[in-house]
């Protein structure tokens, strides 16, 4: 296996899938001249040519738009957000026309469109450029929402994005860019709805994607360092669909359950799963479901205060500690 960074792995997702299908393109502020804002479609412009690496003006409505009608008469577009926080400038494409349209017309017209970009508090990217939101999109009826932790996730969740026939938000991270993990040589996707228990444990459960796993990850270690304290961090991958399933196993062996998100506590995903937690594993919980996500405050500029309004190892431990009654 190679071991490439979480940017590169991108980069080789839309490769392999430029080469396997003519139909398949990328529209996006600056992913042609430049190379990127975050240097994911380098080297793509040289090799594809700008019929098919498209640099567009600042109009996130426009190209949006642009995505969405040439999917329904079968192209298989990228649209790049250079940050999801821009799209909400499309959020009537996004949310109003692309995850509807199979419905509206009756099974007849799919829209096979990838949105991607980054989401989320990265480097100091301040309030209007920091929204998680895989709350805002995993909320439609239509949409599939993707978020992936590691440089193996990226490109399998990638390619399975570009292939699959419905509307696909793929949400990156900043900070997650420059992250180095093994990627297989061969080809491979990894199928929606499918979650990883990136760490096994038996003593509480934590569901944590994206940023928000590192953290969870961080947190583990140094829990069973310090305290011998065995967490299970299980990554859903894809929020929407939802791998229930393996959430509901890991609950009911570990009978405690903590969430970590960077977006907002209020009406957040971490809401959602404890819910569905409460739901589905109620008899076997020791404890009701903690939740830890961003402060409910605009994201600041400043690095101490970002890392004091962001979860971090520290807040994490300190929600499994709470969780499993730990006073050690």
């Amino acid at each position: 296996m190679a071991v490439i960074q979480f940017r590169e792995a991108l980069n080789q997702a839309m490769c392999e899938e430029f080469d396997r299908n003519p139909d398949v393109f990328l529209m996006g502020e600056e992913v042609a001249e430049y190379d990127g804002a975050y240097k994911v479609s380098q080297g793509m412009l040289a090799k594809y040519g700008p019929m098919r690496v498209v640099d567009t003006p600042i109009s996130e409505c426009g190209f949006a738009g642009l995505g969405i009608g040439a999917a329904m008469v079968g192209m298989r577009p990228i649209i790049e957000f250079m940050t999801f926080s821009f799209s909400l400038v499309a959020f009537d494409q996004v949310v109003n026309n692309a995850p509807k349209m199979l419905n509206m017309s009756g099974g007849q017209i799919n829209v096979p469109i990838v949105f991607r970009g980054i989401s989320g508090p990265g480097q100091q990217l301040a309030a209007t450029h920091s929204w998680s939101v895989e709350a805002l999109y995993a909320h439609v009826p239509g949409l599939k929402v993707v978020v992936p932790t590691t440089p193996y996730d990226a490109k399998g969740l990638l390619k399975t994005a570009i292939r699959d026939d419905d509307p696909v938000i793929f949400l990156e991270n900043e900070a997650l860019y420059g992250n180095k993990g093994e990627v297989p040589d061969e080809e491979y996707l990894i199928p929606f709805g499918q979650a990883d228990i990136k760490r096994e444990g038996t003593d509480c459960t934590v569901i944590a994607w994206g940023q928000g796993c590192l953290a969870a990850l961080a947190a583990a270690e140094e829990l069973h360092k310090d305290h011998g304290i065995n967490v299970e961090v299980i990554d859903p991958r894809t929020l929407r669909p939802l791998d229930l399933p393996a959430i509901i196993k890991s609950v009911k062996k570990t009978g405690y359950c903590v969430t970590v998100e960077t977006g907002y506590p209020t009406c957040g995903i971490g809401a959602e799963l404890a819910a569905l937690v409460h739901e589905h594993c109620f008899e076997d919980l020791d404890n009701h479901v903690i939740r830890v996500a961003s402060l409910d405050v605009p994201i600041p500029y400043s690095k101490p205060l970002l890392h004091h309004v962001v979860p971090n190892a520290t807040r994490v431990a300190d929600a499994i500690k709470k969780a499993i009654y730990f006073n050690g």
